[in-house]
């Protein structure tokens, strides 16, 4: 077993989810389980300018630059040491599966979880790989401890092999990437690259710089209970305010309807009694004027119930989380350049495809850190069907090295 795959296996037993609305930073104190893990295996592969921000849970490493190539721009890896709240990370029993047959995959037979072609039809273009699968209770973490990974591999395979001609590498690893917080700390200045990628994307051969503009809503129903045996014209049911809300939002806008550069609302979680009701949305488009539309909308939606209803009957508070970073990157295209001849030279097909979400790089790129994202192998992030191929990692960090040889 290559020595990417064994840190990937002994990074995912680690529990790191985050926790919305948590409060405390970072969200969850065990994500410094894994934190800790890599300060020491950066030490003992002899990485140099090491800082553990044991208040915020940050961890900064450099592998220096090689004889002649000190005076040049200072590249950065970045990837997050969370996994999602969606789906629990508590247990991981990660499996390896060493010549996949392209058939429906058994992840437990216990409670019957079946990851099916049918549900899942890219698995048939990994038949013959080596895949990592969950047993089908938690989720796998390869988002984003498969890009963690494939980054802690290059630094050490570049320190043991010091004729191997690069530039100074900076390394970052952020806690609360999952809950939009990763860059709440980060010390673009201590961290020092003039560029940087986020290694937390998908697939093999994806290339990503263009991600949603992100906002995050919280809609409160006021309502009035009264019992429904004497309920009538006395009666608002918070409930049903909630119900029409949603009602009022395009249909066609939701995310299970959506693809590629289409936006959505999307209900992320809907709880409350008659007399009072609580929905949480997040609002996504990649195009800057259709979010604020959307925006428009959404608000609108809540003021046309408040002049029915009364004032106050609905609250809506909504909070910008992330902008499209193309805007940005594209005064630094030679960064989407190096990385597409960086594949080729490995023998990889680049897909240039935005990013259905949002990273740490989108809002470093507007920190000042131009930050666009790369593959890392993995699929069905933030539930129980993840899974990573293993040869898709072995030839990232393939990738990463032929990468921080080039000229930026």
């Amino acid at each position: 077993m290559s020595r990417v795959i064994e840190r990937f296996l002994r990074y995912v037993k680690i529990d790191t989810q985050s926790k919305e609305g948590s409060g405390s930073f970072p969200t969850t104190q065990k994500q410094h389980n894994l934190a800790g893990l890599l300060v020491q295996e950066l030490t003992a592969m002899g990485a140099s300018e090491i800082v553990y921000d044991r208040e915020h849970c940050y961890v900064y490493a450099s592998v220096p630059a090689t004889h002649g190539m000190e005076n040049e721009p200072v590249l950065g890896l970045i990837a997050h040491m969370d996994t999602s709240p969606a789906v629990t990370g508590t247990d991981v029993k990660p499996r390896m599966i060493e010549d996949y047959d392209g058939k429906d995959i058994l992840l437990n037979a216990e409670n019957g979880t079946v990851m099916k072609v049918e549900d899942f039809p890219e698995l048939v273009g990994y038949q013959g790989k080596r895949l990592i699968v969950t047993d089908g209770t938690t989720l796998l973490g390869a988002d984003d401890k498969a890009g963690v990974a494939e980054i802690m591999e290059l630094a050490q395979f570049l320190l043991e092999h010091k004729d191997i001609p690069h530039a100074k590498l900076r390394i970052g690893f952020t806690p609360d990437e999952e809950v939009g917080a990763g860059a709440d700390h980060f010390d673009v200045g201590l961290f020092g690259a003039d560029y940087a990628y986020t290694v937390d994307g998908g697939a093999l051969g994806e290339l990503e710089y263009e991600n949603f503009n992100a906002a995050g809503a919280r809609v409160t129903f006021n309502g009035r209970s009264v019992h429904p045996g004497d309920a009538k014209n006395k009666m608002v049911n918070a409930l049903l305010l909630a119900m029409e809300f949603h009602g009022m939002l395009p249909v066609a806008e939701n995310p299970m309807y959506t693809e590629k550069y289409e936006g959505f609302y999307h209900l992320d979680q809907l709880e409350g009694t008659v007399e009072s009701a609580l929905s949480d949305y997040i609002i996504r488009d990649h195009s800057r004027e259709k979010f604020e539309e959307k925006k428009k909308t959404f608000l609108g939606v809540a003021k046309y119930m408040n002049d029915k209803y009364g004032e106050n009957t609905v609250q809506a508070v909504m909070k910008d989380s992330y902008y499209n970073m193309r805007e940005i990157i594209e005064e630094h295209m030679g960064l989407i350049e190096n990385a597409r001849a960086a594949m080729e030279e490995a023998g990889v097909v680049p897909r240039v495809i935005p990013i259905r979400g949002g990273t740490d790089g989108a809002r470093l790129s507007y920190m000042g850190l131009p930050c666009p994202n790369l593959c890392t192998g993995g699929h069905n992030f933030h539930g129980r069907f993840e899974y990573v191929c293993a040869d898709s990692m072995e030839k990232i960090v393939e990738i990463l090295t032929r990468l921080v040889q080039m000229k930026f």
